[in-house]
This record gives C-alpha cells, sequence and structure tokens, in this order.
C-alpha cells in the first residue's frame, strides 16, 4: 500500500494556490449581485434565512403583487435590520404600486441570472453552448437533472424521456467537437465526451428502501434501457447518490445492473460514494471486491455529501444513529482514507475526485503519485459556476477536469441552488475560509484534525428529545437498515402460525367461559381467521366491576413509584416483542409495516411519559409561602376507570388510555374494538406478565351496545374513557351523564371523536411537499385515522398544477396485502366499513366528479381504491361528514381568505394543516385555523406523545390533549389541605 507523504500535499497545495494567484470565485465577487447577497449572508444568519426562503419561493410566484408580498414578508419587517438595498423600496409601498412592480422585476432579473451562473439551462439542446464552450477551454463535463422529487409514476416517466434527449442530443452534437487527447484519452483506455448523471428517485416513484426488491427492480425497469442508449452511444452514465435512505438502494441497483449479461462487461459506468457517511470506506472496500470478482472497472465519485443538515437533523427526530460524521475535519480525514482505498483499487475503481477544498485535491495528487499513476488515470470534478481559479490551477497541472452541470426548470432547480448557496455561505465552508476570511495557507492545507482546543471526538454532548422527566420517543424502526427489515419479516411469518387460537375475556388472572365467540379476520383475505374471540356477557361484565372495585382501594394506595414501575414494565415487554405486536396489527387490521410499527412505538410512548408524569404530579405542589401555614394542592384517584378503545390504533390508543387509568391510582376494565381483539389481548397478556395485582386490569372483549353500554352506566364507574366516532361519543355523554342507583359522584368522560380534516394548499406552497403530504395524510392506513385528511382546499393559482400530481400520484401509490413490504394502501378493515366508504363515494359521483378512484386488487380482501373527487363545496355532505376511509374531496378557493373560511366550515375541530411559504398566512393559520392540532408544512397525521399532544375540540373532543402534561388529571381529582402551623405566634420553617 502507498503512502502519500504530507510534504508532497503541502507542496502541491501551494502549487495549486499560486496558480490561483489570488483570484476570486465569481460567487463571492461583489460586482456582482449574488456577491453582495453572499456577502450578508455570511456576515447575518438572520437574513441569510430570509434570503434563501425568498429564492427557494420565489418559482412559484405567479405576479408582480406577490413577489412585492413576499419581499416585504421576508425582508421589511419592523424587529429587522437588513440594509435598505434588499428591501428594494418597498417597505412602505403597496404590493400592486408601480414601485412594487419596478422592484419585483428587479429582484426577478438579479435571481433568474444568480440561477443562471449555477444551472446551465432548461435542456440539452439549451446548454449545448455552454457545455462546448467549456470543451473548448479544456473542461469535460457531467450533465445533470434537476429535480428534487418524484411523486408519480408520470412523472418518473417523463424523466425517463428526458433523459434519452440528452443522451441522444448530446452523443449527435458532440461529435463534432475538436478532439482534446487530456480529456478523452487515458492510461486505461477512451474516456467518453457525454457524461451523464441520474438519481434513481427519479426513475421510480415508489423507491422506498423497506422494499428493496421491487425498489430495485422497479428503478432497473427504466434504467436498463438507459444503461443501453448509453453504451451503444459510447457515452458514461453516473448514479448519483441522494439521501442516506437511498444509499444502499443505490449500490444495490448499480451492481445488480452490472451484473445483468449485456452489461458485464461495461466499463462507462460510475456510483457516487459521500465520504461524510460513516460506513463509507467500508462501501468502497466492498465495491473494489464487487468489481474485481465481476471482472471490469467502474468510476466512483468521491464527494463530501450535500445532505449533511437534513441527515443530522433527521437522525436526532427520529432517535436514530447519525449516518454522517458531526464534525467537518472526521469528513475531511474520511475523504483521505476514501482516496486511498479508491488509489489503491484503481485497477477496478477508477477515482473521480469531487471537492472544492485545495487540502483534499493535493491529497490526492500525492497520493496517486506515491501509486506511480499516470495523471489520466485520476480526474478531478467541481461544480458549474464555482471556483474557477481552482478549476483553472489543476488544469493548469495537467489533469482532468470535469464540471458538474445542472440543467433544468427554475422550480426544482431552486433546491439545488439552495443547497448550493448553503455550503458556500456556511462557516465550515472551505471556499469561504480561503477567500472571503483569507485563512492562513498552512491552515487550509494542514492535515485534517481537531483544532486547536476543540474537544475530542465524541466528548461534545448530544443533543437529545429528553423531557425534564427523561422521556424520550420510542424510535422508529429504520426499514432502511436490513437488520430492521428482517425482524419485521420473520415476525409477520411467525404471527402467521399462530392464527385461529382463542382469546376470552380476562379478571383477575382468570379467563371466562364464554357462550358466544366472534372470528377475527384478515382483512385482505377475509377467509383467515386471525384468531377466536370469546364475547363478554353481562354477567362477565358484572364479575369484572366487582374485581375492579374490590382491587380499587389497595391500588389508590399503592406508592405511585411501584404503580410507575409496572407500567414501564409493560413498556418494555412491548419492546421485547415489538415486531410481533406490531406483526398482529398487519394481520388483524391492516396496517402496512411502518403504520403498524408506529402504533407500537406510541403504545411504550405512552407508558414511558405517563409513567414519569404521574411521579411528578403526585408530589404535592405548595402553593403560597406565608409563614405559618402550609396549603397543599395533590391529586388522588378518581375511581373504577372504563377503557372504550377504537380499532385503528389497536394498541396504542388502549395502551394509552389504560395506562394513563392505572399509573394514576384506578382499576380499569378494558373494552376493546370488536375488530381488534387479539391485538388487544396481547396487551392484557403482557399486563399479567409484568404482575398487576389481580383484578387492577381487567379484559373485556365484547359487543359494544352489551358491554360498552353496561360499563358506561354503572354507578362504580367513576370514568370513562372512550375514543372513536362522534356518533357514539355522544351516546356515551349522554348515558354517562344520568345518575345510576347508588352512585355519588358525577362521571367523567374523556372523550375523543372524529374529524373533517383540511389542508390547505397556498398560492405559493411547495407542491412536491404538498402532493406528498396529502397523499400520505390522506391515504395512509387507507385513511382510517382520525387525524386523517379528507379535504384538500387548494389555492386557485396553483390549483390544476396540483390536480394533476395529485391523481398522478394516487394513481402510483402501490396497493396490496399489507404484509408485503412495499404497500402503502392495504385494505379497510372489514366489510360494513368498505360498504360505507363506497356509498359515499357514490354519493361524491353526485355532488362532486370523480378524478381518480384506483381499481383494487382481484381479491376477497376488503379494498377500497383511494378516491379523490373535485367539485366539493363546503355545503356537500362529502366536506361535512366523516367518512373514514381513503375519499379525499379536492376543493378550489379563490384566496386564503376563502380557504381558511372554508376549513372551518365543519362542525370537527380535529386536526389541520397548512403548506405556505408566506410567513403573514403561515400567522394568520397559528391565529385562525379552528383545530387542535395544526401542522404548517408537513402531514397533519402521526402525532408523537409529548411532541405533538394530540386532540380537538368542538365535536372533534371533550377532553385534554392524549400524550400530552395534563392527561392525567382526567383520572384524578385535585385536593387542597390547608394547614395552621402556627402555635403560639411560632411558626417552623417549612420547605
Amino acid at each position: 500500500m502507498a503512502r502519500a507523504n504530507e510534504k508532497d500535499v503541502v507542496r502541491l497545495g501551494r502549487e495549486i494556490f499560486d496558480r490561483m494567484q489570488g483570484q476570486s470565485p465569481s460567487v463571492f465577487r461583489k460586482d456582482y449581485w449574488s456577491g453582495k447577497m453572499m456577502d450578508w449572508s455570511m456576515k447575518d444568519e438572520a437574513f441569510k434565512v430570509e434570503m434563501f426562503r425568498f429564492v427557494d419561493v420565489f418559482p412559484t410566484l405567479s405576479d408582480h403583487v406577490q413577489v412585492a408580498e413576499h419581499l416585504q414578508e421576508y425582508f421589511c419587517r419592523p424587529e429587522q435590520n437588513f440594509p435598505s438595498s434588499f428591501q428594494w423600496g418597498l417597505s412602505k409601498v403597496k404590493p400592486e404600486s408601480r414601485i412594487a412592480r419596478m422592484a419585483a422585476g428587479q429582484i426577478e432579473k438579479q435571481i433568474v441570472g444568480m440561477a443562471e451562473r449555477f444551472i446551465a439551462g432548461t435542456n440539452a439542446e439549451e446548454a449545448l453552448p455552454t457545455l462546448e464552450q467549456m470543451w473548448a477551454q479544456g473542461l469535460c463535463f457531467t450533465l445533470d437533472l434537476l429535480g428534487e422529487a418524484t411523486v408519480s409514476e408520470a412523472e418518473a416517466g417523463e424523466y425517463f424521456e428526458r433523459y434519452v434527449e440528452i443522451l441522444e442530443t448530446l452523443s449527435a452534437k458532440s461529435s463534432a467537437w475538436p478532439a482534446n487527447p487530456t480529456l478523452e484519452q487515458a492510461k486505461f483506455g477512451r474516456v467518453p465526451r457525454v457524461n451523464v448523471s441520474v438519481k434513481i428517485s427519479s426513475l421510480f416513484s415508489q423507491l422506498d428502501p423497506i422494499d428493496p426488491l421491487g425498489s430495485v427492480e422497479g428503478v432497473k425497469e427504466r434504467l436498463r434501457p438507459l444503461f443501453a442508449l448509453a453504451r451503444d452511444k459510447g457515452a458514461f452514465i453516473n448514479l448519483d447518490v441522494e439521501q442516506y435512505r437511498y444509499k444502499d438502494l443505490t449500490f444495490a441497483v448499480f451492481k445488480s445492473l452490472l451484473e445483468e449479461p449485456e452489461f458485464k462487461g461495461f466499463e462507462h459506468a460510475g456510483i457516487v460514494a459521500q465520504a461524510y457517511l460513516r460506513d463509507c470506506e467500508e462501501d468502497l472496500k466492498a465495491l473494489a471486491k464487487w468489481a474485481k470478482k465481476r471482472g471490469a472497472p467502474v468510476t466512483v465519485r468521491l464527494v463530501k455529501g450535500a445532505y449533511w443538515d437534513y441527515e443530522t437533523i433527521l437522525a436526532e427526530q427520529e432517535g436514530w444513529p447519525c449516518p454522517v460524521f458531526k464534525k467537518k475535519w472526521e469528513t475531511d480525514q474520511s475523504y483521505e482514507r476514501c482516496t486511498q482505498v479508491l488509489l489503491d483499487n484503481h485497477r477496478v475503481l477508477r477515482a473521480a475526485i469531487a471537492s472544492h477544498n485545495v487540502r483534499s485535491i493535493a491529497f490526492a495528487m500525492a497520493y496517486a503519485n506515491a501509486c506511480r499513476l499516470d495523471k489520466s488515470q485520476i480526474e478531478f470534478q467541481m461544480l458549474y459556476g464555482m471556483a474557477e481559479p481552482m478549476k483553472a490551477a489543476v488544469q493548469g497541472m495537467g489533469y482532468r477536469l470535469r464540471d458538474y452541470v445542472p440543467i433544468g426548470e427554475m422550480i426544482p432547480g431552486m433546491a439545488y441552488l439552495v443547497r448550493r448557496l448553503l455550503e458556500n455561505t456556511s462557516n465550515e465552508s472551505w471556499l469561504r475560509m480561503s477567500f472571503v476570511e483569507g485563512e492562513s495557507i498552512e491552515r487550509l492545507l494542514a492535515a485534517p484534525g481537531p483544532l486547536d482546543g476543540a474537544p475530542a471526538p465524541g466528548a461534545e454532548p448530544e443533543i437529545t428529545s429528553l423531557n425534564a422527566t427523561g422521556f424520550r420517543n420510542e424510535p422508529l424502526r429504520d426499514f432502511a437498515r436490513q437488520s430492521d427489515r428482517e425482524r419485521m419479516a420473520q415476525a409477520v411469518a411467525s404471527v402467521r402460525k399462530m392464527f385461529g387460537r382463542r382469546y376470552g375475556a380476562q379478571v383477575a388472572y382468570r379467563e371466562l367461559p364464554a357462550t358466544e365467540t366472534l372470528p377475527s379476520l384478515n382483512p385482505a383475505a377475509p377467509d383467515e381467521v386471525v384468531g377466536e374471540v370469546g364475547m363478554a356477557s353481562l354477567r362477565d361484565t358484572e364479575e369484572a366491576l366487582q374485581a375492579a372495585s374490590q382491587a380499587q382501594q389497595s391500588w389508590a394506595t399503592t406508592p405511585v413509584e411501584e404503580r410507575a414501575r409496572l407500567v414501564l414494565a409493560v413498556a418494555e415487554a412491548m419492546r421485547r416483542r415489538r415486531d410481533e405486536l406490531a406483526a398482529w396489527m398487519v394481520w388483524e387490521v391492516g396496517k402496512t409495516w411502518r403504520e403498524a410499527d408506529g402504533d407500537v412505538c406510541e403504545a411504550i410512548d405512552f407508558c414511558e411519559y405517563y409513567a414519569r408524569e404521574a411521579m411528578e404530579l403526585e408530589r404535592p405542589e405548595r402553593l403560597g409561602r406565608l409563614p405559618g401555614e402550609l396549603n397543599e394542592l395533590m391529586y388522588v384517584p378518581r375511581g373504577v376507570s372504563a377503557v372504550i378503545a377504537p380499532w385503528n390504533f389497536p394498541l396504542a390508543i388502549l395502551t394509552g388510555m389504560t395506562m394513563a387509568a392505572a399509573v394514576t391510582g384506578n382499576a380499569v376494565i378494558m373494552k376493546p374494538a370488536e375488530q381488534s381483539s387479539v391485538i388487544a389481548a396481547q396487551l392484557m397478556n403482557l399486563c399479567n406478565e409484568v404482575g398487576f395485582p389481580p383484578g387492577v386490569i381487567g379484559f373485556l372483549p365484547g359487543r359494544g351496545e352489551v358491554v360498552g353500554e353496561a360499563l358506561v352506566t354503572d354507578a362504580r364507574v367513576h370514568t370513562v374513557a372512550f375514543t372513536g366516532s362522534m356518533e357514539v361519543g355522544l351516546q356515551i355523554v349522554e348515558k354517562a351523564a344520568k345518575m345510576a342507583p347508588g352512585q355519588a359522584h358525577v362521571k367523567h368522560v374523556v372523550c375523543e371523536m372524529g374529524g373533517k380534516n383540511a389542508i390547505i394548499v397556498d398560492a405559493d406552497a411547495d407542491l412536491d411537499e404538498a402532493v406528498t403530504g396529502v397523499v400520505h395524510s390522506a391515504f395512509g392506513f387507507q385513511g382510517q385515522k382520525c387525524s386523517a385528511c379528507s379535504r384538500v382546499i387548494v389555492h386557485q393559482s396553483c390549483y390544476e398544477a396540483f390536480k394533476e400530481r395529485l391523481v398522478e400520484a394516487v394513481k402510483s401509490v402501490l396497493l396490496g396485502p399489507p404484509a408485503e413490504p412495499g404497500t402503502k394502501i392495504g385494505p379497510v378493515v372489514d366489510a360494513q366499513a368498505k360498504a360505507s366508504i363506497e356509498r359515499y363515494i357514490a354519493l361524491g359521483r353526485d355532488e362532486g366528479r370523480v378524478l381518480v378512484q384506483r381499481e383494487v386488487p382481484e381479491s376477497q380482501g376488503y379494498y377500497v381504491g383511494p378516491t379523490v373527487i373535485e367539485g366539493i363545496t363546503p355545503e356537500h355532505r362529502l366536506a361535512q361528514e366523516e367518512i373514514f376511509g381513503p375519499v379525499l374531496a379536492l376543493m378550489k378557493a379563490e384566496s386564503f381568505d376563502q380557504a381558511l373560511a372554508m376549513a372551518n366550515s365543519t362542525r370537527f375541530a380535529l386536526t389541520g394543516g397548512v403548506y405556505s411559504r408566506s410567513p403573514s398566512n403561515i400567522a394568520r393559520a397559528r391565529r385562525e385555523f379552528a383545530v387542535g392540532n395544526l401542522y404548517i408544512n408537513r402531514g397533519i397525521t402521526g402525532a408523537l406523545v409529548y411532541r405533538n399532544p394530540f386532540g380537538g375540540f368542538k365535536l372533534s373532543g371533550a377532553g385534554t390533549k392524549a400524550g400530552g402534561p395534563d392527561y392525567l388529571l382526567h383520572f384524578m381529582n385535585p385536593r387542597v389541605v390547608v394547614e395552621n402551623t402556627m402555635r403560639r405566634g411560632f411558626a417552623p420553617e417549612i420547605d
């Protein structure tokens, strides 16, 4: 193995600096507007945030009025101290004025000009003059087709056609260019003139690491003809690696395709490796081993990585290990190690060193020299529109230099542009340190490592989502990891082998005999019996009430620490059986893998959070600090609680209500929904396993009109906790209000009901995010969530564009059995639900126009194709009644005012969402959108315990938020004890 001499690295680095001769990249030159903007962005973080957000939203603004409004909102707020030159004289004028029109025209000119410095054109034909000029200047290229999201197979097909057009156009036109041996000849052979970079996410809209086989085949279906075309045209094709979740899929697609007979010897293919990933070095070693076995070389473009902020934030939000190095110097060290791996394996891995860091470039040159490689065996790559002096220096040293050249429309181009601007203005940007801050050459060329006085690796504290009591949300499975996928697949298979068992009512560790049983069916295949459930009778209910009443007194006086210990033990037992519990939900209620896993995580969270909150609540709170008196507020258990749970979150909601009641000192009787009683039985078994005292937790599966009504009306029940439909909830409120014989308390009802939830899509919304968020919110778990989006209200200016993309996205979503990992939409829960939803779809055909209704699998399952209906107005039943299924009403609004009025026009107030990039409209939604949970620029489902306490008002609920700090108060009575502590004029000090 060769070794780069540090003196050679520094010598080569100095030569590059000498060749740059003090020139500055155009991106930092202050004679350009973009240079001035960059200068202010580096001086003022607040300005940087507003500027880059404005640049991001700019392409969606349809006229000068919208441009002026957004300029005022972003740059002319009173609390800001931005330079007047960036307010364009707009701070005190009306957006529709002549001054505003002029200012809007100027800013459009400046932003378009800035974009043109980074983006070569909208298509290959338009980019040709630039590419030809680059070739004449001794620069080769790789062309990148911009696009941040492919939401449908129609869009994926369009991307495919555009890649074909790029390959054919460039192959035809570039053949007439003059020869350039430096660019097209290497010691290993020919270097293609045409080089195209492809994102696999652009070619298959259903790309998902949870289903690697389906994803790989879906991508290869479109990638295969592109590889064949590149081979036939003598072109090079490169696979970009994007977010970490797609990394393994990209490598799998690359290897699988190149192992096919027709591409076995194809050498003009490459892939990106991101050195900021902790596993990059091992990936390259594995790739080298694979390439040797294949017997033909491939190219690797080694980059630092462009999604660092995204990856670190996502890992923190999800509670996953961070896949990227946290410190820049760690990435720089990784880059040099990966460079060594590439050059050590130069016979099978051809190195493309993509960097604007002179140290990294010089290291690659020095190590290549140590390996005795010809200069033609390594190439350097940089970004179009950036680092011009550095490019000239590397060219002047005799190396092949390739520009990464993006093309595409302005809207998708803005995301690329903002990423580039963020990179250049970050505190650790090498170009910024070198050309703006004037860091010394010695420092810039020093071997990467921690700065003087910096903490050692791992010494800095990790940011966590812990709350004050030590609670942290249970991380969801990361199905990009093979081990997580395998565990879930094994659980799904093993649970199926447990079908057909019998589950009955349980009271004080005794299973009660049943005279009636009800089969629980697999909704994807109703001829399969998941389990037989013994239906509790009125006599069973009486036995459970007696046991709970007998257990109540001793349980109420059990120390809270002991109660919390048992609840935490349930959480731990769920962790051990996590995949199995999720698999039960896949089979019994038709949840897909992610939905089922999320349900288990939420159940664990309820246990962990409520246990900690209960210990805090049971500490008496002293009120006032006056001498001579002691005033204490404390909470005591209410009494026996009846928990009546729904089937749509069969473990999470049942667990949450049950553990909240139990940890606060109340005996509990669980009455699960008929459709999900097998899952509920698993929770009962866990409660038995951890050792709750007899009678504290009872289990009564049965019919609502029998068991549920008996529990609601019985005098011994103090609290009824219900989650379900509005109709049933209101009946419970009415019946619980009537005093039963012998009742000496007012029953407390915790009633969480339905919603008719709306998402507003504003005129300036990011439609990539909006379409994806609406589809997931409306059709996740087949729309069977009280939080699901059933109305999407779209501003008229983007209505047609949104509608077209939404319809195609719905047509593309994978529909099928939930046991299959790639399925996004499965069956509804039972035949009754299916019939009800289909009646609403028929109604929708009368009230509006069906844009799309998906065909369903040819099976006996309870499938209803996701359906979108337009032409719905607030007066229609489809806009007012909860459907609880995959039916979405598409509504048009003339203004944001009207959109808010439409959203608030129902009797429900549960969840709502807004996709907007207007600060003033977002502020209005915060004030005026009447819902319990408002989500801005994200989907409206998936509330998390503690982070997003959940619950609504109006006819969506009567209670505080589940998973929030005051939920446990539902199950407790407040007491105040006042003691006069003064005796004979003396009062002791009390802490």
